[in-house]
């Protein structure tokens, strides 16, 4: 008979939470999760049973790549009619991106996957790892009815629970590393878990889970500028097998006018480049036509990436070109939201 427990399987990809300090020497080494009861006894106080799994080689996430996003998403397959939840320990630097493409890769997901790390070894005195650590194995836990209350892909850090992509790193040195701009906060962790219920995402019901594990990464990323070149540009679009090129432009979705910079847009969507616009504004959101200067880019064909982050903007687009669809169907369901990441 299975236990009124929660379980919840603790994924170790690499990073700063999975180190601690040698005191004879002042040396980070790698922590043994195995024993994560002996080291942070606090765990044993949460209504839930805990099992460990490691990458055979955690890796510092400056090295997260799309063998290393399947990682995950097989670990979670293979055990996801045994688990209740998921904590997937991960580097900060890039869990943004790496939380956004794996709520993209698991369509159909009715149990948590939050994605949690810190800003300092989970052996250093003001650490900030094992409240991440005690507070993401909570959240996952948590039952409605007798079904999981979280039924998508978090990101949890410094007291707050986000919207995996909704998220971006904005401090490489605070406690309070992430912030989501463009949707509310899922629950705030102080004297009480709050959880705000009217802001989850709602799953299909009765949908089993289908993993996608082929991605494309033939794509680019552009940030515009005052005095970009037409060479620099172009030398981007030369790129062999290029399939799609995402612009981050200026406030509500606007850039350059000029003749040879449209022409060379326009002559790349003409060949089967998808181009898609979106803010390189941490806040708010792409509205083409709104301004004479992104009038153009609608004309032009480029797709609208609304108010979605560039960390998701990269999933959501190598996901998509991984599903072989038609043209028209791709700037539809890139202009529509799958997963929460747009408003």
């Amino acid at each position: 008979m299975k236990s009124s427990k929660a379980n919840i399987l603790l994924i170790y990809t690499g990073g700063t939470i999975g180190m601690v300090k040698d005191f004879k020497t002042g040396a980070l080494k790698a922590f043994d999760f195995k024993t994560l009861l002996d080291h942070i006894p606090e765990l044993q106080l949460l209504d839930c049973d805990i099992d460990t799994v490691s990458f055979d080689e955690p890796i510092d996430s400056s090295n997260m790549d799309i063998d290393s996003w399947i990682q995950i998403a097989d670990l979670i397959e293979d055990q996801y009619v045994d688990f209740d939840g998921f904590v997937v320990l991960h580097g900060s630097d890039t869990m943004s991106y790496s939380a956004s493409a794996l709520s993209f890769m698991l369509e159909n997901l009715d149990k948590p996957v939050i994605f949690t790390g810190s800003q300092l070894p989970i052996g250093d005195l003001r650490t900030d790892a094992k409240e991440n650590l005690i507070t993401s194995i909570q959240v996952a836990s948590l039952q409605t009815n007798g079904k999981p209350t979280i039924q998508e892909v978090c990101l949890y850090f410094e007291y707050k629970l986000y919207r995996a992509n909704r998220t971006t790193k904005l401090n490489a040195e605070d406690f309070q590393a992430f912030s989501s701009f463009n949707y509310h906060d899922l629950a705030e962790s102080g004297v009480h878990l709050k959880v705000n219920h009217k802001y989850l995402f709602k799953p299909h019901a009765d949908k089993k889970l289908k993993v996608h594990k082929k991605l494309d990464n033939n794509i680019a990323l552009i940030k515009v500028y005052p005095g970009i070149t037409k060479a620099v540009l172009q030398s981007i679009f030369n790129t062999p097998n290029l399939k799609a090129v995402i612009i981050e432009s200026y406030g509500a979705g606007n850039c350059s006018t000029e003749t040879w910079f449209l022409n060379l847009l326009k002559e790349n969507i003409s060949r089967g480049i998808y181009i898609i616009n979106i803010t390189q504004c941490v806040g708010g959101s792409v509205m083409m036509g709104h301004y004479e200067t992104s009038s153009a880019l609608k004309n032009i064909g480029v797709i609208s990436g609304k108010d979605i982050t560039t960390e998701a903007a990269l999933g959501k687009l190598m996901f998509l070109l991984g599903q072989s669809i038609s043209p028209n169907r791709f700037k539809t369901m890139y202009e529509t939201s799958l997963r929460g990441e747009l408003s």
